[in-house]
């Protein structure tokens, strides 16, 4: 049975059952503790949580997932896998254990031509929690499962949680025997491997406090109605369905492999080794494809360096493999085809999802010859200094800097005989994480427990947005938190937290900057509002500072935007969209949204593109734009369904998460998409659009700048005040000043090359001082010494090298000579090839004087070049080069 109709027989199974069938959610999760969707109940957890009502009482979904915790083991094992597949059916507050189970036995064991999987009910094995009586006895008494098929596990094994104080619950586990081929028997308590797990039930029913481990936290009762959340592995049941032993060699990845084999031309099945490699490509492979579909970019931070690690270990493992060239285009492409056959979103979107990975790839390969350069310098170091540990700041340099994964730091340290300081490595990346994370939650929710504002969410529901409409109006203090913490009022000076009932107070999201403006009390008291976010989905809160008198909760105010900040955004954004699909139209579907800022006066866009936009394409782009401000387009808005929406072309923006109902933008004929935000309602309100210019801000990942409105044209008079200034110096008209201007620099680059030749005349002019100056140590000519400050390192090397070949060759030579530009030190040295004989080399006494300037360097045993940061340190390195000399000789 094909993996797809797996995913067919699931949904039709429980829709048919009264579920409402959910389509799977992004990767991209909505969660500022998540990067990635990790676990199939992930888009049901604000409904778990009681943060939203659930839009029905059972639900169905087969959602995308991504786990790497344990990258290092795929292709190893016969399940770990980066991507999969989790078919979940969830209750809320509706069926509850018996239900549950007796669902799961059904479609397991019903025969397929009767709609099921048809598994031989003999092979399936239950683990149920250890104390939970009533899953045993449905199982043994309802279901017929007889009981020494049945097993009692521990918490690790069969107690679920989300790992923080909230709902948790005993689960069940059904596993199915693979055979005596896999193990010995006794059960999944004995033999996980033989006993796979395939389907989890998970029965929420208590709610949990705080604890110190996965086992270890208290239960402080039950929870207000029962939930069910379980999830059947879609791979692995494809593993045993298709009858193959892993799941690598399941129809979608198979294909992949297969096509891996013929670029490599190594074959599969011919050694554990090369098995391992072609299982991580397939495996990788697959998982980025389903991360850039879904709007990931490679980058080194957050779910763009998941996604980097992840592809640059598989372009890794196929260069281990054998193939020399390109190959991530032919790989995707398989992987296309046949995942295209369950979401065909990545068959509509083939082209942007390759312009991203070949542009990666092409990147990786340009790195790994740079930073494989910085590694080797690494490593010399680290020996030099007889050590035998790269320090984690190396890899974690190479990481941070070229995208090196560790795993290739480490298996190309170990290539040359040093391991890796790995625990530092990994502290190193923890702490950037950690800042990243924390900087996210701050901006969103400053340091407040989010269970204030879901307290706040519960009594008085979700806050009413009148911002589409009207930009003031009267209100009520529903929620009110000072430093963090609920309040029943704060007072002057008091930085607050407001939550009102109904707000014109548009808050972040969408790309589009957080109202400021004015909260005013009965009272008197004035909250001004500086930041406005939506901590939990919902809830409004406003961010501010007590002016004047006493803010108290219950009490009724008057809400105020700042309307010319509100306007000058809304140009802003407007704008954005009309860039979007200027660029679209300009560049073609690739040049998809992956971000955006809207703020007063101006706005970034980022989109898909493999090269820099060039410039003239970026004139074409603006003029497209105010084309379209002039011809006063009407700007409306409209909520209907996703169906709909898509049905007239709308366009989603990659990352965002949307319900069942959207809000649809249209600009006249010429754009239309998905949209929280506000805008203006004629396009000629937004008077000018002006691109500032394009840059890279990732792999495949270009940024639009731009000025709209009053702020554009204060700029474009800046530049006419700018070019009348240059015209008047150089006497000429403003068509002109390309060609004059150039004139000018031509001649300023002739008279900077007689400059730089006289000045490499005089240094080279004290070369016969030196060589003639040539002190003996030890039966060694050693020239050493400082010269005039301000030579360049490309002077200094030509005068080393010409000093050391004034010094007669049967002579063992050192020349060390040290400089000083621009404020730091610079040393070239060169040996000859009789003080090579005697152990003297260049390299070493470079690292030996950059050291004592507080820098590094080094090169080859015949000619080294270093530098530093203390200029006063010169001598003290010139006498630690004739120590040096003196010891070797």
């Amino acid at each position: 049975m094909e993996s797809a109709e797996i995913r067919r027989r699931w949904l039709r199974f429980f829709e048919e059952r009264g579920h409402t069938v959910v389509p799977s959610a992004s990767l991209i999760a909505d969660d500022p503790t998540l990067l990635l969707v990790n676990a199939g109940m992930v888009p049901f957890k604000p409904y778990f949580l009681g943060e939203v009502k659930p839009p029905a009482a059972r639900a169905t979904s087969v959602q995308k997932c991504v786990r790497t915790p344990d990258i290092e083991e795929v292709g190893k094992t016969t399940r770990h896998g980066t991507f999969f597949q989790m078919c979940g059916n969830f209750s809320f507050g509706d069926y509850f254990k018996e239900g549950a189970i007796k669902y799961a036995w059904e479609l397991l064991t019903s025969s397929q031509a009767d709609g099921g999987y048809g598994l031989d009910p003999e092979k399936l094995w239950i683990t149920v929690y250890l104390d939970d009586d009533e899953a045993e006895r449905i199982w043994r008494e309802v279901v017929g499962v007889p009981a020494e098929r049945i097993q009692r596990l521990g918490k690790k094994e069969n107690y679920w949680s989300m790992g923080v104080p909230g709902p948790c619950g005993p689960c069940s586990e059904i596993n199915y025997d693979r055979g005596p081929e896999f193990g010995v028997e006794g059960g999944p308590a004995v033999n996980d491997e033989r006993y796979v797990e395939i389907w989890n039930l998970v029965f929420m029913q208590y709610e949990r406090g705080a604890g110190t481990s996965k086992e270890d936290f208290e239960i402080l009762g039950d929870l207000p109605s029962k939930n069910i959340d379980t999830g059947l592995g879609l791979e692995r049941l494809a593993m045993i369905l298709q009858d193959v032993p892993n799941m690598y060699e399941t129809d979608t990845l198979r294909v992949v492999i297969d096509k891996a084999t013929e670029l490599s031309g190594v074959r599969y099945g011919t050694s554990a080794a090369t098995d391992v490699s072609l299982r991580v490509v397939a495996d990788h492979i697959r998982t980025s494809t389903m991360l850039i579909g879904d709007g990931v970019t490679p980058g080194n931070e957050g779910r763009g360096y998941v996604l980097r690690r992840i592809m640059r270990r598989a372009i890794r493992n196929m260069r281990l493999l054998g193939a020399k060239d390109l190959v991530v285009g032919e790989l995707l492409d398989v992987v296309i085809k046949t995942m295209g056959q369950q979401y065909p979103e990545l068959l509509e979107d083939r082209r942007r999802i390759e312009t991203v990975a070949l542009a990666e790839e092409a990147a990786f390969v340009k790195t790994l010859k740079a930073g494989t350069n910085i590694l080797d310098s690494a490593v010399t170091d680290t020996k030099s200094a007889g050590g035998t540990v790269l320090a984690g700041d190396k890899a974690f340099l190479l990481h941070d800097t070229w995208g090196f994964p560790i795993d290739l730091t480490l298996e190309m340290a170990a290539e040359q005989g040093l391991s890796v300081d790995e625990d530092g490595f990994r502290r190193l990346m923890k702490e950037q994480r950690e800042r990243a994370k924390a900087d996210a939650q701050a901006k969103k929710h400053g340091h407040a427990d989010l269970s204030a504002y879901r307290e706040v969410a519960d009594k008085s529901g979700a806050t009413e947005f009148t911002g589409y409409s009207a930009t003031e109006g009267e209100s009520a203090v529903v929620g009110l938190l000072v430093n963090g913490a609920p309040a029943p009022a704060a007072h002057e000076g008091d930085e607050v937290e407001v939550v009102l009932d109904r707000t014109p107070f548009y808050a972040e999201g969408g790309g589009q900057l957080a109202d400021t403006g004015r909260i005013k009390l009965d009272s008197g008291a004035v909250v001004e509002v500086r930041d406005v976010q939506q901590p939990v989905p919902g809830v409004t809160v406003h961010k501010g500072v007590v002016q004047v008198g006493e803010v108290v909760l219950g009490a009724a105010a008057y809400a105020a935007i700042d309307v010319t900040r509100r306007r000058a955004i809304a140009r802003a954004h407007s704008a954005t969209h009309l860039t979007h699909q200027a660029l679209r139209d300009a560049l073609g579907p690739t040049a998809a949204q992956a971000g955006s800022e809207n703020s007063p006066g101006r706005f970034r866009f980022d989109f898909g593109s493999p090269t820099a936009v060039p410039g003239s394409v970026l004139t074409d782009v603006e003029q497209k734009i105010n084309d379209v401000l002039a011809r006063e387009l009407d700007v409306h808005a409209e909520v209907m369904s996703m169906e709909d929406a898509k049905k007239q072309g709308a366009i989603a923006e990659f990352g965002e998460k949307y319900g069942d109902r959207v809000r649809v933008v249209t600009i006249g004929d010429f754009s239309k998409e998905l949209c929280g935000g506000t805008h203006v309602h004629n396009t000629a309100q937004l008077g000018l659009v002006k691109l500032l210019g394009e840059s890279s801000i990732g792999s495949g990942v270009r940024r639009v700048e731009a000025l709209v409105g009053v702020d554009a044209y204060r700029f474009l008079a800046r530049e006419h005040t700018v070019v009348s200034q240059l015209t008047e110096l150089v006497k000429g008209r403003p068509e002109e000043l390309p060609e004059k201007i150039s004139g000018v620099l031509a001649k300023l680059k002739d008279a900077e090359k007689e400059i730089e030749k006289f000045r490499a005349e005089k240094v080279l002019q004290a070369a016969a001082g030196l060589a003639a100056g040539a002190k003996d140590v030890r039966g060694v000519a050693l020239a050493v010494g400082q010269v005039p400050d301000g030579t360049s390192a490309d002077d200094l090397r030509k005068l080393v090298l010409d000093v050391r070949g004034r010094i007669a060759g049967d002579r063992a030579a050192v020349v060390a000579l040290f400089s000083v530009a621009n404020g730091r030190p610079v040393t070239v040295i060169a040996t000859n090839e009789a003080a090579r004989e005697r152990g003297i080399k260049a390299g070493e006494l470079v690292r030996t004087a950059a050291k004592t300037l507080g820098g590094g360097g080094g090169g080859k045993p015949d000619v080294a070049q270093g530098g530093g940061q203390k200029a006063d340190a010169v001598p003290e390195a010139i006498e630690a080069v004739e120590r040096l000399v003196a010891e070797v000789a």
